[in-house]
């Protein structure tokens, strides 16, 4: 276990070396935050620190450190690499810029940050695209729980009867002020997760199993039993537990909360490595507990096992016990909840923003809410197994464009934009090469894939420096 150990190490140290940095570029300040100047009740509504860090985690997180670390985990230790480094270089950047310059400009949507630094072109792109991404994850986080839920009660509460509850909770949580409903249960779901993972991490270190040591250290070569390849697909798999561009439309949510930016590093920057931390633990419990990634292949594939919704509670019972079991039901259940009614509510703040409808009042949030809703409701009847796979790549692509834009924000102010830079030239790649070369997009041979995702990423920063370069010369 000397690669996690390290990984972990490295993880949390990056936190306090690397996050001060980041810190210290971006400049926090002591002027009133959107949630002092704007306070409304309903979005801007100041909240505790600690109640914020948890409610970001449980808004950023669901199950995506769970079961993208645990398909991650098929490649091998090289996981590790990517949790460890993507989350201390690109994740913890993207999501404090993407919560800070949302405090810095009135509590606004990513797309509206967007369209400041990158223009009106790629704000509505990012308008429609962040709607309809939000939408997709409400929904598909509206049909797994209530299909689960219908499976652990009698027949009469059957799927449809979880679907409408389910339904009617992102309903209350998208409109009812923010501290009524997320601000109370958030918190507490954050603290199960939190425990889950410190639960499933002793039993990975001090559990007697059969492959505990089996993966071989430092071994970063392609461990995966169907030989796919490590670039991108495992940069894209693993998203969650080390960069998402979903968390960028999750993080203006809390900037309409906190009451000061010297905060923001503990908030945004924090929920991020903690994220990463969790990532971390479930990878491992995936390598080490199927006795290595062959193992691990045969037990998601098991039509027994289910899935990684199996594995999961598989991997809890054993470990834990019945408490484990419980606490792994709740997680597979209320995690992607807690994603899917701040994806609606977010859907919600993006169209007030876009539209410039104040949200004060009860029915403006009804004129935005109801339709969001509706459509979701709607699309939960359709079969999403196909549409769905786009999303690991939406999501990736996302996440390139905010830091992109935090990278012109910081040339812009005349600091360090290389903090951004870098990792977004790398996504751009990522997100280029996989589009290129996946079954849902152009199935091209990586012999072509990988150098003209290079080559993409090299023009998009080619191009970024040249407008940089020009904007210098017209000053």
């Amino acid at each position: 276990m000397i690669t996690f150990f390290a990984c972990l190490a490295i993880l949390i140290a990056g936190y306090f070396l690397y996050g001060p940095i980041v810190e210290k570029i971006f400049g926090p300040t002591d002027e009133p935050t959107p949630a002092l100047s704007m306070t409304d009740g309903v979005d801007f509504v100041p909240m505790k620190t600690p109640n914020i860090f948890l409610i970001q985690l449980l808004n950023i997180a669901g199950l995506g450190p769970i079961f993208g670390a645990i398909s991650g985990a098929l490649w091998g230790p090289a996981a590790f690499l990517w949790i460890t480094f993507g989350t201390i270089f690109a994740g913890g950047v993207h999501d404090y810029f993407s919560g800070m310059l949302s405090m810095r400009h009135e509590g606004e949507s990513i797309s509206e940050i967007v369209g400041i630094y990158l223009g009106p072109i790629m704000k509505n792109v990012m308008r429609v695209f962040s709607v309809v991404l939000l939408v997709l994850v409400g929904t598909v986080f509206m049909t797994g729980p209530a299909g689960l839920l219908a499976k652990l009660t009698p027949d009469k509460l059957n799927y449809t009867f979880w679907l409408v509850v389910v339904l009617v909770y992102y309903f209350l949580a998208t409109l009812v002020p923010i501290d009524k409903l997320i601000g109370k249960i958030y918190p507490i779901f954050g603290i199960v997760l939190i425990i889950m993972a410190i639960g499933i991490g002793g039993g990975v270190i001090l559990g007697n199993f059969t492959g505990r040591m089996s993966t071989p250290e430092f071994a970063f070569a392609n461990l995966h039993p169907k030989g796919l390849p490590i670039w991108p697909l495992l940069f894209i798999t693993i998203a969650c537990g080390a960069i998402s561009g979903f968390h960028s439309t999750q993080s203006p949510i809390m900037a309409r909360c906190v009451q000061t930016e010297r905060d923001g590093r503990k908030i945004f920057y924090g929920a991020m490595v903690c994220e990463g931390i969790i990532a971390l633990i479930w990878a491992a419990a995936g390598m080490t507990f199927y006795n290595g990634t062959g193992g691990l292949a045969a037990a998601l594939a098991d039509p027994l096992t289910k899935g990684q919704g199996g594995v999961v509670y598989d991997i809890s019972i054993r470990m834990l016990g019945k408490v484990g079991g419980v606490l792994a039901i709740l997680g597979v259940i209320f995690c992607p909840i807690t994603s899917g009614d701040t994806a609606f509510r977010s859907a919600r703040l993006t169209l007030a923003d876009w539209f410039k409808v104040d949200q004060k009042k009860i029915m403006p949030r009804l004129s935005m809410a109801l339709p969001l809703l509706a459509v979701g409701a709607i699309l939960s009847q359709m079969d999403f197994n196909i549409v769905w796979r786009y999303f690991a790549w939406s999501n990736q692509t996302l996440a390139m464009i905010v830091l992109w834009a935090a990278a012109m924000y910081l040339y812009m102010k005349k600091k360090n934009m290389w903090i951004a830079v870098v990792p977004a030239t790398f996504m751009s790649a990522v997100s280029m090469t996989y589009i290129l070369q996946a079954p849902e997009g152009f199935k091209l041979a990586t012999s072509i894939s990988y150098p003209v995702g290079i080559v993409f990423a090299l023009a998009v920063l080619a191009f970024f420096l040249f407008v940089t370069q020009k904007k210098k010369t017209a000053a």
